[in-house]
């Protein structure tokens, strides 16, 4: 009878894993290709995955033909795997990403399964995480962090699975490896947490079993032999780019003026995680609470050690939170569970804040209506709906508050990524795919082309397929006395007075001229590339 108990039990675990991870692929592939891919992650590495494609080059990644160092590989890999197999587009450039990251929910369950008590509590978490708008927003784009939650999160599940099956530790070091293939030396802040929660929850002998060391090296081998190959090939160079520019730099200084101060992540957290923000604080509370316990040493050591460390760089960027947002969820599912058993009355100030988002919803459902924008209108009443019910039902003190919460915040995820708003970062400049195509259609394949905008953007160079360097009018002026394609907005157009042109084309605000069109193209080669990661 035993048995057969357990295998009920995890027959109903597995199918739990399998709808949350159907629940999660859906919302995180659905619109997947419907806006174009954004500056500065999705077009380094679309581009590099287009030369992997057409080249054949694995090992040593170019962008436009040099050498691409800012990142190690395993992203781009993926991503010319689902361009030999989908073609390119927007949608096979993220489509790796976005099933990898959405992994990370049923691997939540899987987590809280092993350091909760009750089934329910890991099921809270998972869904919390599933309707968080920063993560499954970010885990669509063909960016690194959501795919590093779940690598972390199945390290994570592997530790504590070792805790009665020690050769389940071999999964940590190929977690971690993954980490580092992906991200570089990123991983060693995650080694280093992880070791203070394995030493906290089982003393440091679990660091010394033998098939955690087999796996850190079966994990971390081809990232090691993948520095030797760069190492070899391109030297201190690499060195400094790589290692130096990209890693260090960024614990101790503001690179390429991505600084802010100490509360900037508390005004991430502000912005994005609403409603589940107002869960949080009495979870983490709780967390406290119970230190003792597995779930508050694994909750602990995340949420402080890691917040604090991004607190402390000199670089801020908002995706730097992301591996954040796993723990978070689990603090707000752990206290959502407990609001479920409780007898006492909810706390009042859950009803007034939750009543408060509401009214927003209809406010912004009168406003979007009246602009015609119909799909915010309606996204914005489902949040309204949402929101009342769920107050409703919490003062008369029924759970059924969460279940509510739950529906109506996925409904409104999956209709706000059927719209073209969710990559809004696009829209913050020129639409890149009607000059992309422009220059396409316009210039031989392996051109340079020069431009009056203000810097580079390589999700121009992937529409493009071309590579499209900035330059300021001093130097354009100089171009200009050879044959160059240059492309240019109206006041560079004026400021040039270009001796000798012709009007290849228009696409938005620019122009692409082709100067002196009866020379040869003396323009010297450069590559310029930047990132924002």
């Amino acid at each position: 009878m035993k048995k057969l108990s357990l295998a009920l039990l995890h027959n109903q675990d597995l199918q739990i894993l399998l709808i949350l991870a159907g629940l999660a692929i859906a919302l995180g592939t659905v619109g997947l290709g419907n806006v174009p891919l954004r500056d500065f992650d999705e077009g380094y590495y679309a581009t590099v995955a287009q030369d992997m494609l057409r080249q054949g080059n694995w090992l040593f990644p170019t962008y436009q033909g040099q050498p691409f160092w800012l990142k190690p590989p395993l992203i781009m890999w993926l991503m010319e795997m689902s361009y030999w197999g989908l073609g390119i587009s927007e949608f096979s450039s993220r489509l790796p990403t976005a099933l990898l990251s959405a992994l990370a929910v049923p691997l939540i369950y899987a987590v809280g399964r092993e350091i909760f008590a009750h089934r329910s509590t890991a099921l809270y978490g998972s869904l919390v995480y599933l309707t968080l708008l920063p993560m499954m927003r970010h885990g669509r784009l063909a960016m690194l962090d959501g795919m590093i939650n779940s690598f972390l999160l199945f390290s994570l599940w592997c530790s504590l699975r070792s805790r009665t099956a020690p050769r389940w530790a071999m999964g940590i070091g190929i977690g971690l490896g993954l980490i580092a293939l992906a991200k570089g030396v990123l991983a060693l802040a995650f080694v280093a947490i992880l070791g203070v929660f394995l030493g906290w929850e089982g003393g440091w002998k679990r660091l010394c079993n033998p098939s955690l060391l087999w796996g850190m090296l079966l994990g971390f081998l081809p990232i090691t032999v993948w520095y030797g190959l760069q190492i070899s090939q391109y030297g201190q160079e690499f060195i400094d780019i790589h290692f130096k520019a990209q890693s260090i730099d960024r614990i101790s200084s503001s690179v390429e003026g991505n600084r802010g101060n100490i509360t900037f992540y508390w005004a991430e957290l502000g912005k994005y995680t609403v409603p589940w923000l107002f869960f949080f604080p009495q979870g983490i509370g709780l967390a406290f609470k119970n230190r003792r316990e597995t779930w508050g040493k694994l909750i602990l050591s995340f949420t402080v050690l890691y917040f604090t460390l991004i607190s402390a760089m000199g670089t801020k960027l908002p995706w730097y939170i992301i591996p954040f947002y796993p723990f978070f969820a689990l603090a707000v599912g752990f206290y959502l569970d407990r609001l479920r058993q409780s007898s006492q009355p909810y706390p009042k100030y859950l009803a007034f804040l939750l009543g408060l988002c509401g009214l927003i919803g209809l406010g912004g459902a009168v406003y979007f209506g009246s602009q015609g924008q119909i799909l915010l209108a309606v996204m914005a009443l489902v949040l309204a709906v949402t929101m009342a019910m769920t107050v409703g039902l919490l003062r008369y003190r029924n759970a059924k508050f969460i279940a509510t919460m739950f529906v109506g915040l996925y409904l409104m995820l999956g209709l706000f990524f059927l719209s073209p708003l969710w990559n809004w970062e696009v829209n913050e400049n020129f639409a890149v795919k009607p000059v992309g195509a422009l220059l396409r259609s316009q210039t031989p394949l392996g051109t340079i082309i020069y431009t009056s905008f203000a810097y580079g953007r390589p999700s121009l160079d992937f529409y493009s397929d071309r590579q499209v360097i900035e330059a300021d009018r001093s130097r354009l002026k100089e171009l200009s006395q050879k044959t160059n394609y240059l492309l240019l907005e109206p006041a560079a157009i004026e400021h040039l007075s270009l001796p000798s042109y012709r009007i290849l084309g228009k696409a938005g605000d620019f122009t692409l001229v082709l100067t002196q069109p009866h020379s040869k193209n003396t323009g010297k080669i450069e590559t310029k590339i930047e990132t924002k990661n």
